[in-house]
This record gives C-alpha cells, sequence and structure tokens, in this order.
C-alpha cells in the first residue's frame, strides 16, 4: 500500500481522477504547461496573420484548465470563488489602473515614442494584426479593447495565479511559487515587447519591461491571496489592459 505525503495527499483532493496518477510530477505539469503557453502566444504574436488566432486560443485554453485539471474543491483553491472582502474591488482598480499609468509614464519618460517604449510595439502590433484604414478612434478603441479585457484577464489570471501557483507550491513554497510564476509572466511578456523579428533583444528596454511585468503579476498575485479570490486579480488585470490601451489611442497612436 503506498503512503502519499501530506502534499501530494491534498493534491490528490484537488486533481480531477485521471491526472492524480501525477502528484508526484505536477509541479513539472505546470511548467510543461506554461512553456505550452508560451510557445502558441510566441507563434501567434510572430507568425503573421495566419497564425494570430493561437493568441486568443491560448487564453481560453488557460481559462478552461481548471475544469479539465481540478475537482470542484481544487477550483476554490485557486480562488474561483467570492473574495473574502469587497474592499478588494477597490484595490483591484487601485492596482489595475496604477500599474498601467506607472508603465505609460515610465516608457514615455524614458524612451519616448521610439520603439524602446513597450506601449509603442504594444501599438504596433495592433497595427500589424488588422487593417486599421478608415477606423475611427472609438472604433479602433473598442476594436482592440474588448478583447484585451475578456481573453488575457481571465486566462492569465487563471492560470499564472490560480492553477500553475497550485501546482508550483506542490513542490516549492507559497513565496518561491509566487516569485516563479510571476518571474515566468514577465518572461512571457517579451513576445509583446522585447523580442524583435531577427530575433533580436531590445536594449535596455526588454528586461526593465520584462521587469515591470514581473512586478505587476506580483501585484495580481497579492490581490489573490489577500482576498482569496481570483475575481479581484482578474479585475486588476483588465483594468490595467484597459488603462494601457487608452494611454495608446489617447497618447502614442498618431
Amino acid at each position: 500500500m503506498t503512503t502519499l505525503t501530506a502534499a501530494e495527499s491534498g493534491l490528490s483532493q484537488i486533481l480531477r481522477r485521471p491526472w492524480r496518477g501525477m502528484n508526484s510530477i505536477s509541479w513539472m505539469l505546470g511548467l510543461a504547461l506554461a512553456i505550452l503557453f508560451a510557445a502558441m502566444r510566441a507563434k501567434g504574436i510572430f507568425g503573421g496573420r495566419a497564425w494570430q488566432p493561437l493568441l486568443p486560443l491560448g487564453f481560453v485554453c488557460m481559462a478552461s484548465l481548471p475544469w479539465i485539471l481540478l475537482t470542484g474543491q481544487g477550483r476554490r483553491e485557486i480562488g474561483w470563488q467570492s473574495p473574502a472582502t469587497r474592499r478588494a474591488y477597490g484595490m483591484a482598480l487601485a492596482i489595475g489602473i496604477g500599474a498601467a499609468l506607472a508603465c505609460f509614464l515610465l516608457g514615455l519618460a524614458l524612451f519616448g515614442h521610439s520603439k524602446q517604449n513597450w506601449f509603442v510595439s504594444i501599438a504596433d502590433y495592433y497595427r500589424r494584426s488588422l487593417d486599421t484604414t478608415g477606423l475611427s478612434p472609438w472604433r479602433l478603441h473598442l476594436t482592440f479593447t474588448i478583447p484585451a479585457m475578456l481573453f488575457s484577464p481571465f486566462g492569465e489570471e487563471i492560470f499564472f495565479r490560480g492553477v500553475l501557483q497550485r501546482l508550483l507550491e506542490q513542490r516549492f513554497s507559497q513565496r518561491a511559487s509566487t516569485y516563479a510564476e510571476a518571474g515566468f509572466f514577465g518572461l512571457v511578456h517579451l513576445c509583446h515587447h522585447g523580442i524583435a523579428p531577427g530575433p533580436t533583444l531590445l536594449l535596455p528596454s526588454a528586461p526593465l519591461w520584462a521587469a515591470l511585468m514581473a512586478v505587476t503579476a506580483w501585484l495580481f498575485a497579492w490581490l489573490r491571496k489577500s482576498s482569496g479570490s481570483l475575481a479581484p486579480a482578474i479585475l486588476a488585470h483588465a483594468l490595467f489592459n484597459l488603462t494601457m490601451n487608452v494611454c495608446i489611442f489617447a497618447a502614442l497612436w498618431g
């Protein structure tokens, strides 16, 4: 008879039956999924218009994981429940908008409207992904902002702050797991700014952008932990993307 460790016993209660045999290597499963989703993101961004659907598809797959991997208890443990207090939503408002404005102002102060500015890179991706000729500013804003407030906030928060965090905690401490998932979050965002075709690394802005995204991810993780819910982190992420696009279309698009 096999005796489970405390960590393995806890995981066996949150993993659905087909996955329970992976208790001892569940953290490897989390890393493998993170690499897979990073590859889908990179191909969706750099592969041309034919591959663009991979980007939203990756977010949909991330958001679906709790119902593929986890039991109902597991989904509650990663934060798929209401927050402990409504004040968490106020913190989400401040963190989401504040972090985006900080990124915008820092990028503008250091790099102006050059290609080293991370929000300029994101605006350039918008131009490559869709023919924007003749679109009014409001239609442009809605076309890019509505998906940005839906796909990545739900997909990334459910995966990074939820599933990946929980799987890593089976092998590492909660703090180390948070640093790991936030760091990986920062690195994958080099696909949006920092890695140019070639590929080349934009210096000095690329590592600064990755660090900013990692710190932002840590703030989202703090919201998740302090509230016991993914909802404030999802809201903060959506508000970050909304504020980012307001800054892009109000100050950088022309």
